[in-house]
């Protein structure tokens, strides 16, 4: 009787161990897979896939250079085992960050004991972290809104703190800045304290596009989309079917206080050529033309200023200025294609013109 009940006892230990495990924050495995291969990575404390692992080592984006334990989270979505990440029992002042690529993401007065084993926050920083459903169907998956990198999942309803949420967030997907570094270094805390501005450009295949401005100091965040169009929430499908009229296209965000937007103006016309109608090197359609849509007279103004130099300079401008009008939001899988897959891209380039 003694050792059927110590038998019990641990069964029902590791039962609970693993419901909380899962239900706290643990990435959910691939339901197709027709084998369990869930393992631990003998040299760290994340939970990863076998077929998740990437075998080169380090994370080939035009973002930070990660380790092979940060990718197996950051891009491929492990999970931290609980209470081992660097930051669950971090007390400072000061601001966490995006490993991958430096976003700042959550303050610390958002931060609260929730006994989980994970950093866990009641809110993020505005505009920096976005929620996507998870490939398990239910929860929401928590990334960053810049680089797209993994950093965890959200809970509603908990009752933790009076805001009821919790990010439950890996320690390994961010750097912490604390406020007296902050305060040397004259950084800006929150992105909240800054008045951001949009531009919109359309050169060719967004993923070339995005490419370039994703790495763009000042810009805060990139996304592609569709615009110019006659088509409500277009797909990619309907817009390579030339039935739509829209352009693929790239809205930048950016910080005016570290460029402007004839910074950016300048970089669409030397990313890409311009005298091209309808094309974009190998690809060819309505959808890949030059086109810039302004936001503002200003806009409008310095988007014309450039075009005219480089019609004085001989080239034959193709680029069209027109007025923005919706821009709707691309498919998940074509953002931050190439930072995402590696590789650069095969119809951009830089051709200093200015």
């Amino acid at each position: 009787m003694y050792i059927n009940q110590k038998i019990m006892k641990t069964i029902v230990m590791t039962c609970f161990g693993a419901l909380l495990l899962f239900s706290s924050c643990g990435q959910a495995q691939d339901q197709t897979s027709t084998s369990s291969n869930s393992e631990q990575n003998p040299s760290t404390n994340v939970m990863f896939s076998s077929d998740m692992v990437n075998t080169g080592g380090e994370d080939s984006t035009a973002w930070n250079k990660l380790t092979a334990e940060e990718t197996n989270v950051i891009v491929y979505k492990g999970t931290e085992y609980p209470g081992t990440g660097l930051y669950v029992d971090n007390h400072e002042d000061g601001i966490y960050q995006c490993k991958r690529c430096n976003a700042s993401l959550f303050t610390s007065d958002s931060k609260f004991e929730s006994g989980t084993g994970w950093p866990s926050f009641d809110d993020f920083i505005e505009n920096s972290v976005e929620l996507v459903k998870d490939a398990d169907g239910y929860r929401e998956e928590i990334v960053c809104n810049n680089c797209k990198g993994h950093l965890g999942h959200a809970f509603m309803g908990e009752g933790f703190t009076p805001k009821n949420t919790r990010h439950c967030v890996n320690s390994i997907s961010l750097n912490f800045v604390a406020a007296e570094e902050l305060k040397n270094n004259n950084q800006v805390e929150t992105n909240q304290d800054k008045e951001m501005e949009t531009a919109i450009f359309a050169s060719g295949c967004f993923w070339g596009t995005e490419y370039f401005f994703e790495k763009e100091e000042g810009v805060i965040s990139t996304q592609v989309g569709y615009i110019g169009g006659t088509k409500e929430n277009p797909t990619y499908t309907e817009v390579c079917a030339h039935t739509t009229g829209h352009a693929e296209a790239v809205k930048v965000v950016y910080d005016p206080t570290k460029t402007d937007y004839e910074t950016l103006c300048k970089l669409f016309f030397e990313t890409h050529d311009p005298t091209q109608v309808d094309r974009q090197g190998p690809d060819i359609g309505d959808q890949y033309r030059t086109e810039v849509f302004y936001l503002n007279d200003d806009q409008k103004e310095i988007a014309e200023k450039l075009k005219a130099i480089l019609e004085a300079k001989g080239l034959k401008v193709a680029t069209s200025i027109t007025e923005a009008t919706r821009f709707w939001d691309g498919e998940d899988y074509h953002e931050h294609y190439y930072a995402n897959k590696g590789g650069t891209p095969y119809c951009h380039g830089y051709t200093k013109r200015f």
